[in-house]
């Protein structure tokens, strides 16, 4: 059990906040068990932790760019050194199986290093001029404050593959993760004192939508990178477009797995379940949709089946459990009456919870027909191991049927067709395209984003994090 009070992390140190609100955070996998007990981070506190990072702004951008890899690397290698509590602590706050938790630490550290290089990389080009006696370059330079707002699914990963770029290009941070994951967003502050960055550079604000409202509005902020929900990315998107700010938003998906006639149906089977059972499917490139076209519809679904009922649900600190918990009662319920609300037939069903795990949000892996794809379950992000199935007559239906959402995140074929493989890369409308490969992840130095209502057509991760986070300026010398 935790009562204390988490507080915010503001100008290097640790401080009370003004707010007396106050939310609770349980662990989804035993409710009994208080992980947290965090601020609602007032209008004063965002104040303080902007002008906090306002204040160490001028210096950071000066400290050459070693000097930032320096830091970086230091960060990364802090989170190394803490993998297993970092993993532990996820694991028990988010519900994320411990599996996927060190996984997750893993690509924090990572991110670290790439950036650390990415600090003294060349950010200039050398552009040839009109006039024969000067010289003309662009230089990339730093935007100032930003303002990170991230998810509770990747506590660790998404908040550092912010701030890690932010930091970089010579940015301060302030940072308000989600109000369902307050311990890790502490915990990152913690490997941020202990890795010696400087004061003010990286603030955490603990709080809710409102803290969230409070820092996208402050005026000292230039930028804003935010992860989540289509309806908050609008809210984000307008505040920040009526005060003339950079944004990015990326907002999920209704994500799409085609199976070809020709598809190694094995593989085909087993990536598609983990990619939307595992970890209870609470990724933004969790597997949704699965569109299969008819004449191997029947042999997939029994091999579909089969690798659904394969993956553990339990204990999420046990290494072999795959699926966890939901993330709150809430979400429990919500996904709940839409299945009931939609009335679909049940195809299949993975492992369901035994007694021992009744004291947690668990909730069993379900694949359902999907009766058209106008269906608001065909349409709607549940974010839960529910798994869509629709029937089509050959690749262009299943590829217009997979582009008939809102949605442009990730998708995938199954195909030995190498030109089947490259009709798709073209015509899919999604900003990830896998060929053979699940719907999930992205490596850290590749571009990372959607299309449509899914993100602003921004990107996040690798180069793109660079034309983000500066601004271009183009300078012209002459003798």
């Amino acid at each position: 059990m935790s009562s204390t009070i988490l507080p915010q992390f503001i100008g290097g140190a640790f401080v009370a906040s003004g707010s007396s609100s106050q939310l609770t955070r349980h662990n989804p996998s035993d409710l009994s068990d208080l992980v947290a007990t965090v601020p609602i981070g007032s209008a004063a506190d965002v104040d303080h932790a902007v002008s906090a990072a306002a204040s160490a702004a001028a210096a950071w951008r000066r400290l050459p760019g070693p000097a930032r890899a320096d830091a970086l690397y230091r960060w990364g290698e802090v989170i190394a050194a803490r993998a297993d509590e970092l993993a532990l602590a996820i694991a028990r706050e988010v519900g994320k199986p411990i599996g996927e938790a060190r996984g997750e630490v893993g690509r924090a550290t990572v991110i670290c290093r790439y950036y650390a290089g990415e600090a003294v990389r060349d950010v200039g080009e050398v552009i040839p001029a009109q006039a024969p006696d000067a010289l003309q370059f662009t230089l990339h330079d730093p935007l100032g404050v930003v303002a990170l707002i991230t998810p509770w699914n990747f506590p660790l990963a998404i908040p550092l593959w912010k701030a890690a770029p932010a930091l970089a290009f010579g940015n301060t941070v302030v940072l308000k993760g989600s109000e369902l994951s307050p311990r890790m967003s502490h915990l990152l502050a913690e490997t941020a004192v202990a890795a010696n960055l400087p004061a003010g550079v990286f603030n955490v604000v603990q709080g809710d939508g409102t803290t969230g409202a409070a820092l996208v509005g402050h005026p000292d902020v230039r930028a804003v990178s935010f992860t989540g929900s289509q309806r908050v990315g609008g809210i984000v998107a307008a505040a920040a477009t009526a005060r003339n700010v950079r944004y990015q938003t990326e907002m999920g998906g209704k994500n799409v797995v085609i199976v070809a006639r020709d598809a190694d149906l094995d593989r085909a089977a087993a990536l598609t379940a983990a990619g939307a059972m595992r970890y209870a499917g609470q990724k933004c490139t969790a597997t949704s949709r699965v569109i299969v076209e008819r004449s191997v519809e029947d042999a997939f679904l029994a091999k579909l089946g089969a690798a659904v009922a394969a993956l553990p649900l339990g204990p999420v600190t046990d290494a072999a459990s795959a699926v966890g918990p939901m993330i709150t009662p809430e979400a429990h319920q919500r996904v709940t009456r839409a299945l009931e609300a939609a009335g679909v037939e049940r195809l299949c069903e993975g492992a369901a919870p035994e007694d021992g795990d009744k004291g947690g949000n668990w909730f069993q892996p379900v694949v359902v027909r999907l009766p058209s794809a106008a269906d608001d379950l065909a349409r709607q992000e549940l974010f839960a191991p529910v798994l869509g199935l629709l029937r089509a007559d050959d690749l262009d239906h299943a590829i217009a049927l997979a582009n008939d959402t809102s949605f442009g995140l990730s998708a995938s074929l199954f195909t030995s067709d190498l030109s089947a493989a490259m009709r798709y890369v073209r015509a899919i409308e999604v900003g990830l395209v896998r060929v053979n490969g699940d719907t999930t992840g992205v490596d850290p130095h590749a571009p990372f984003g959607g299309m449509k209502g899914s993100s602003s057509g921004t990107r996040e991760q690798g180069r793109a994090a660079r034309d983000f986070y500066t601004e271009t300026r183009t300078i012209q010398i002459h003798s």
